[in-house]
């Protein structure tokens, strides 16, 4: 029987009558029949960061996330709040609130909300000010004491205990729309199979622009945000595994800490904002198979692996095997999905970079995407893998390239051949982001670069 879509606002319940249709943005009915007007809207497509709000996970952790992107459906069951629900013990302005107001880290104060949500999720995740500012766009510029604010934010209160989880529902339903909930890996996959026209939905930061942008309205999804076996992050010696469904900001935890994996972390510092990485994923990027996901290449150096699962069983594939063509991937059309992708550790001692060229710094879109990882036997080079994206209809390998450095010795010479070899097999498209004579110059240029770095010459 299917229910009606439940969760906590502000820490009361909300239980919405079954007209609310799942796949409207949390954003239309926070600020439609919720009238919950601090959350703004600006950009509707995830880049500005008016919009944002948190979700309190279950382990005492905030996620920044974006309303504009996240549908009804998808925070069911979940605890979020807003600004409105934003107050000290007494009722008052909150602390986060009262420091943005001591800093003057407000101007016009349409983007003041979603920064003051930032703020209030970036004291329990920490870090650095300036990327947890990155996701936010203040329309009046002026950064400076809205980073000061974000720095001098006090200690956390004690939070008061969480209120009773609301039960999991395997389908949510609006007239003849339909939202499922799978528990299970052989619940997702047996649904996928009955229903390969739904959509498969995770973090929604692709899908969800087709719903706030272009206004779709899919007759049906399947959400994998309840199956545990697609949230696993499971460290070992030869490597990370991790689950389709796990959101990046987990990712990049990981990564900051494992050996080996910090030239990824570093990239995924720059995918997005933390309220995208707060819902995205890599299976997500993995299934989309864009040509410009920032984790794309990385997983190819690397020679990642996924694990298939469909109700014929599992198969393993390279990620290499998996990315067919321009947003085209080796899934089966009888249900199959990815369960997992497995990142195997650099070798000690190994070489890696994950370099990426945009238009501006953060939170935005990859115009050239590199990454390397060499092994040396001495002074000569045992090993190259060496995979880009941005600058054809999917992430590859440059085979010419890799052909180049391999067992040549670790000199300027050897990387401005394999440089060379690289332009010569890449064929970039000229678009709004850069020219293809940009990006073929550049492309070279970045691995030219690499031996500075690690020859030592570059400055620090």
């Amino acid at each position: 029987m299917p229910a009606h879509i439940a969760f906590h606002l502000n820490d009361e319940p909300r239980h919405l009558p079954p007209e609310f249709s799942p796949t409207t943005t949390l954003l239309d009915w926070l600020r439609g029949p919720a009238a919950l007007t601090g959350t703004k809207e600006g950009c509707a497509e995830g880049d500005c960061g008016a919009c944002t709000v948190v979700i309190e996970e279950a382990d005492g952790a905030r996620s920044a996330v974006n309303a504009c992107l996240l549908t009804l459906g998808q925070i069911h069951g979940r605890r979020l709040r807003t600004v409105e629900g934003l107050r000290a013990p007494d009722g008052g302005a909150h602390p986060v609130q009262s420091t943005m107001a001591a800093c003057n880290g407000t101007q016009c104060g349409f983007c003041t909300p979603g920064i003051v949500m930032s703020a209030w999720a970036h004291q329990t995740e920490g870090g650095d000010p300036h990327e947890a500012l990155a996701g936010n766009l203040c329309r009046c510029t002026g950064y400076r004491p809205i980073l000061e604010a974000f720095a001098r934010l006090p200690a956390e209160p004690a939070a008061p205990p969480p209120p009773a989880p609301l039960p999991a529902v395997p389908l949510l339903q609006s007239g003849s729309q339909s939202f499922h909930r799978p528990a299970s890996l052989a619940e997702l996959v047996a649904l996928r199979a009955a229903q390969p026209g739904a959509w498969l939905l995770a973090g929604g930061t692709d899908l969800g622009l087709r719903i706030s942008e272009h206004r779709e309205v899919p007759e049906a999804v399947i959400c994998t945000l309840d199956v545990p076996e697609l949230a696993i992050a499971e460290v070992s010696p030869g490597g990370l595994r991790i689950g389709a469904s796990l959101p990046y900001r987990r990712l990049l935890a990981l990564c900051a800490t494992e050996p080996g994996f910090a030239p990824l972390a570093g990239l995924l510092r720059r995918l997005g904002s933390r309220q995208i990485r707060g819902m995205g994923t890599l299976g997500g990027n993995l299934g989309t198979a864009s040509p410009i996901g920032d984790a794309l290449p990385p997983l190819l150096a690397l020679g990642a692996t996924l694990r298939l699962s469909s109700p014929e069983g599992e198969r393993e594939m390279p990620v290499e095997d998996f990315l067919t063509g321009y947003r085209r991937n080796a899934l089966k059309p009888t249900g199959e999905v990815i369960r997992d992708v497995f990142l195997p550790r650099p070798p000690k001692g190994a070489l890696m970079a994950c370099e990426k060229l945009s238009r501006r710094h953060d939170q935005d879109i990859t115009a050239v995407g590199l990454s390397v990882l060499l092994t040396r036997d001495g002074n000569r080079i045992a090993t190259a893998r060496i995979a880009h994206g941005g600058l054809g209809p999917k992430a590859a390998r440059a085979t010419g390239a890799e052909a180049a450095l391999a067992g040549a010795p670790f000199t300027e010479a050897s990387f401005a051949t394999a440089a060379e070899a690289l332009m010569a097999e890449i064929a970039p498209l000229d678009d709004l982001r850069a020219s293809a004579a940009y990006r073929k110059r550049a492309a070279g240029n970045l691995l030219r670069r690499l031996w500075h770095r690690w020859s030592g010459q570059e400055a620090a």
